[in-house]
């Protein structure tokens, strides 16, 4: 008996010290995890803290172009013309893109003018009711003051219109124009300005994006580095976009490791323009085709409903799908653990169509994976709240209620009730899933949809300024032909200005097309004469000979998207270039002023202090043969004895 209880005794301190040792264990696992894994990408594939290499070949900076600086100061005699013509006010509708292009021309004819111009409106905005009171429309996006006050040389720039002028608004006493697409400024002087001296105030609607042509005479020349000054210096991201994105980038830079920014391109509007429905599936296909037939009634596609997709997609004119993108950076050399930042508000096809993408990089984050919920809404600031679009349920009846019911329902016997009908979830009736399997027309915008709208630009705002500080930077989709200007290209204008020595892909999308129909049938085990062209091809888009071709498809467009000579100097000391020149004989390249003095100086003092930091970097060329190596004992450390010549052993020509 007395043996007995000892074991009872002893078996259940032994469960007590196990539950006890439990509890240990995963108080001691809540405790280190809470608040480290937040911001934490796939530790289990990214290398050590530490110096590890960095090719120059994947990250930069390209050596011919390190001698190129920013430089948008006025180079002549850039007085303001004499007499004060009145006011301009403008409405501007459309995407971050057209935002950020329209502002710059805008300014550019306030000058043209010699007009005032007032805080340009952003309809996306403005017409969001209930976002946060303490952000206008401008002040939404951007630092009013610093817009302002940058600008104060230039053009004079008011919050608003006197008081008097405002109340003759409301009741519509001023003409009004909407520009065509690209406009020249003959058109500005010729009908717009005999309109402003007489009613002192005019509106100008902008929707397209580009309400000044990109290439304007040379004797405008100072008009352009006006643009630049506005785009790259006066429209500065209010302060709490700035801090969040230095955070973002911040984070991504934590291991260590450089990052490379990827921007998808692939949007409802564009992918309807151009006819790339068929590229996708199921109900995905039936909403661009949907949306082409509404730009088909509007006027701004002027071909047949239906098109063959496949063809549009060998010619070029469709976006890369992430897919092929990730194909891509593996010829490149890009390891396994590159970290990705995808940037871009609307991504069409959903995370579905990142999957293959995201099983090559496991490291592809955005800023919903990178930032806390509580610092996005921080960035969306306090919202008055919205009623719901979602369908109501009816209230729930009592007991009472439902014993009088039955008994007004009339004689005995009688069949059975109905099921009750099946509930609709949230999910299911935001954005297009509401509609698209009840009806066949999209309805209008709700209050929810708008606001979602205004939420959009933040995103693009923030994903705009990551992806600018970026050390390498690919575009899913630019040069569209569209004539409109793009997010991609925006961003590599603004690389091209602030940092030209940096890492900027720019595909050509035909010459990939065709790359990719050689390798059909094994695509993820091609030859290595596949991998070799192809990243020859990419190399040469991302220096001179790249973004000369690139230039000839996107300064007609967008003059923000190659701002070179005009907003550039160069070295004393760098060696001789040989001026490049577009069809029309306008100057692409080489033919930047030379630097001043002061900017020299400082220039030199920044490069010594680089010095040390640069001589640590590894700065070699990294042979062909051999990255495939370097790369995959960066991306396998933990399986020593693998082949370091992979592609090879798996090279199905062999």
């Amino acid at each position: 008996m007395l043996l007995k209880s000892k074991f009872k005794l002893a078996t259940a301190i032994g469960i007590v010290l196990s539950m006890l040792s439990l509890l240990v264990h995963l108080f001691l696992a809540n405790y280190s995890a809470g608040g480290i894994t937040k911001y934490s990408l796939h530790t289990d594939d990214v290398l050590p803290i530490g110096q590890r290499p960095r090719p120059r070949r994947l990250w930069g900076p390209l050596s011919t172009l390190d001698d190129l600086h920013p430089f948008a100061k006025p180079r002549k005699i850039y007085p303001a013309p004499d007499n004060h013509n009145g006011f301009i006010y403008a409405k501007i509708y459309g995407g971050f893109e057209k935002i950020q292009s329209s502002i710059c021309d805008l300014v550019a004819v306030a000058r043209l003018l010699n007009a005032t111009l007032v805080i340009p409106e952003i309809q996306a905005a403005t017409r969001a009711k209930g976002i946060s009171a303490k952000f206008r429309s401008f002040s939404y996006l951007y630092d009013e003051d610093h817009f302002i006050s940058a600008l104060s040389n230039d053009v004079a720039i008011v919050r608003g219109l006197p008081k008097d002028l405002r109340e003759a608004r409301k009741k519509i006493k001023f003409p009004t124009v909407s520009p065509k697409n690209s406009a020249a400024p003959e058109y500005y002087v010729t009908e717009v300005l005999p309109k402003l001296a007489k009613s002192k105030v005019i509106g100008i609607i902008v929707n397209g994006g580009n309400c000044l042509q990109s290439i304007l005479p040379a004797s405008l020349e100072e008009f352009q580095r006006l643009r630049c000054r506005v785009a790259f210096n006066a429209l500065k991201f209010r302060p709490e976009i700035r801090a969040l994105g230095n955070q973002i980038v911040g984070r991504l830079r934590a291991s260590g490791r450089p990052y490379l920014a990827y921007h998808p391109g692939l949007l409802r509007d564009t992918l309807a323009f151009h006819g790339c429905a068929e590229l996708f599936q199921d109900i995905h296909t039936e909403l661009i085709q949907y949306r082409r037939n509404q730009m088909i009634k509007r006027g701004t596609v002027k071909e047949q409903l239906s098109v063959d997709s496949v063809s549009r997609k060998i010619s070029g004119s469709c976006p890369f799908m992430p897919e092929e993108v990730g194909l891509l950076l593996q010829a490149l050399g890009y390891p396994s653990t590159t970290i990705i930042y995808l940037a871009g508000s609307e991504i069409f096809g959903g995370q579905r169509i990142l999957i293959p993408l995201r099983a090559m990089y496991t490291n592809l984050v955005d800023h919903t994976s990178v930032c806390s919920q509580r610092e996005l809404s921080d960035l969306v600031g306090p919202e008055a709240p919205l009623a719901s679009d979602m369908p109501h349920p009816p209230p729930p009846k009592s007991e009472e209620e439902l014993i009088e019911e039955w008994k007004r329902v009339g004689p005995r016997p009688r069949p059975l009730p109905p099921p009750p009908a099946r509930p609709f979830y949230a999910h299911e009736k935001e954005g297009w899933y509401g509609w698209i399997g009840e009806n066949d027309t999209e309805p209008d915008p709700s209050p929810v949809e708008f606001r979602r709208q205004a939420h959009r630009l933040l995103w693009d705002a923030l994903d705009y300024y990551v992806s600018v500080e970026a050390d390498a930077f690919f575009p899913g989709f630019h040069n569209d032909g569209s004539g409109w200007p793009d997010y991609s290209s925006l961003i590599m204008g603004h690389r091209l200005y602030q940092t030209p020595s940096s890492i900027t892909y720019r595909p050509d999308r035909k010459a990939i097309a065709v790359l990719f129909e050689n390798v059909s049938d094994h695509r993820y085990h091609p030859p290595r004469n596949w991998t070799s062209a192809t990243r020859q091809h990419l190399n040469n888009s991302a220096s001179i000979e790249g973004f000369v071709t690139s230039a000839m498809l996107s300064k007609p467009v967008s003059f923000l998207s190659h701002p070179l000579p005009e907003c550039s100097c160069r070295t004393p000391k760098s060696p001789n270039v040989q001026p490049m020149k577009d069809s029309q004989g306008r100057l692409l390249f080489g033919g930047e002023e030379e630097c001043p003095d002061w900017m020299v100086h400082s220039l030199a003092m920044v490069s010594t202090k680089n010095n040390e930091l640069q001589n640590e970097d590894y700065n070699g060329e990294l042979p062909e043969d051999d990255s495939n190596q370097d790369l995959q004992q960066e991306s396998d450390r933990s399986d020593m004895n693998r082949s370091s010549e992979q592609d090879e052993e798996m090279d199905p020509d062999d």
